[in-house]
């Protein structure tokens, strides 16, 4: 089959297929005589699995090492696992600190008059380095 096939069975553009070839996240299709990619059922299993991996948030470069997981069958579980759990590890701190911009937010929406003046607490605060820095998500809560 064809990259646009290829592309409409796993919901992955042609582009970004073409892209995972060029950084070998995976292997170089073969081409036909006028130079067209063609992919095999192995070739879309792969593509599906890096569709899933991306869709959790997985990096590439985590991809690539469970991909490699993936195709070695003397592979250990715990491998596969440590990626997946360095990965949740940073998912929950990335959590903290939107939940903590939201809170930050809605202080400083609420705070704001929200009328036909100028006054804003949003932009002076904002504008501020020092007033901000008391609501700073790189500091502990």
């Amino acid at each position: 089959m064809n990259i646009s096939e290829a592309a409409n069975l796993t919901g992955i553009s042609a582009k970004m297929i073409r892209y995972y070839e060029s950084i070998n996240l995976t292997k170089k299709s073969p081409r036909t005589v006028s130079g067209y990619r063609t992919y095999s059922e192995n070739d879309l299993h792969v593509l599906h699995f890096i569709k899933q991996a991306r869709g959790l948030g997985f990096s590439l470069g985590q991809i690539q090492e469970l991909l490699s997981l993936w195709q070695d069958p003397s592979r250990a579980s715990a491998d596969v696992k440590a990626i997946a759990q360095s990965h949740a590890d940073d998912l929950n701190k990335r959590i903290l600190e939107l939940t903590k911009m939201r809170d930050i937010l809605d202080q400083l929406a609420q705070a704001c008059p929200g009328d036909h003046r100028a006054e804003c607490t949003i932009i002076q605060n904002l504008a501020s380095a020092h007033q901000l820095a008391k609501y700073s998500v790189n500091e502990p809560t």
